[in-house]
């Protein structure tokens, strides 16, 4: 989801190829400093699709606590252009601005992330590796450390991003609202928009609590059109203590070095 428009992973989608990173300098637990959105000047933009997206990261952003459970699938084009897909869970305990864990269990891969605000830990499940570095004091600013030094994308690091300042609404091409539609038993608003390259589509629960509850995400770039799937369920009062965001190595794990992706090779930093 990372690098859509806003910066729309995640860790889940290989979204690199999708648009450039684009974060604002300072993420905030408050909505209070929600920028304007200026709307792209187009008859194919619906305006109040867009202004939709807005008022869902501005209620993002005002929650001080949340869990996040996704299923996800991710389609992949072999060499010889068949897709196949691959299918994962994701789940998210967050105490903003600086505390986070996270498990990513998929076809592929076993993952668990860890933040207490002062340390960063990433353990490898199947191969029972881990590694801690130091972290920087918010999520935001540990996103940008992680991407940019090591090449790791925090799950669903994009719920932090909606409607930011570095919002790039004048790159989509076209907005519609689809209409309503259910998720998993939930009322949403359905919404799809297009820009270079990539179709998307949301559903946005409709009342007080404007939660995004799915996403599809499609490749225009590939002719095989792969598309990423995640469906989204919310707690909005997790149970849980400061003991949840530290991690206790089991006692056969091994301790590995993260690898600077900047360093020269042959050079180990962290």
């Amino acid at each position: 989801m990372r690098r859509l428009f806003w910066v729309v992973p995640v860790l889940l989608i290989p979204a690199a190829t999708m648009c450039a990173k684009t974060r604002p300098a300072e993420m905030t637990d408050s909505a209070a400093a929600t920028p304007a959105v200026a709307v792209a000047s187009s008859p194919d933009v619906d305006s109040a699709s867009v202004a939709a997206l807005a008022r869902m990261g501005n209620y993002l952003r005002s929650l001080k606590a949340f869990q996040v459970k996704a299923a996800t699938t991710r389609d992949e084009v072999l060499d010889s252009g068949q897709q196949v897909q691959y299918g994962g869970v994701a789940d998210i305990l967050v105490r903003m601005p600086d505390h986070l864990r996270a498990e990513v269990v998929g076809d592929q891969k076993h993952r668990m992330y860890f933040y207490d605000g002062k340390q960063f830990t990433v353990f490898a499940g199947l191969l029972n590796y881990y590694a801690s570095v130091p972290a920087p004091p918010t999520i935001g600013k540990l996103a940008d450390v992680l991407s940019d030094k090591y090449a790791i994308e925090l799950p669903l690091v994009d719920l932090f991003d909606w409607g930011t300042a570095g919002a790039k609404v004048a790159d989509i091409k076209s907005a519609v609202d689809v209409g309503p539609s259910q998720i998993e038993g939930v009322t949403c608003e359905h919404y799809a928009f297009r820009q270079e390259g990539l179709d998307w589509q949301i559903w946005i629960q409709k009342g007080d609590y404007p939660l995004p509850r799915k996403l599809i995400l499609t490749t225009l770039t590939d002719e095989a059109r792969p598309q990423y799937t995640a469906v989204i369920s919310w707690n909005l009062a997790p149970s849980y203590n400061d003991a949840a965001f530290v991690f206790d190595p089991p006692a056969d794990a091994h301790k590995i070095v993260l690898a600077d992706v900047n360093a020269p090779p042959g050079a180990i930093k962290q």
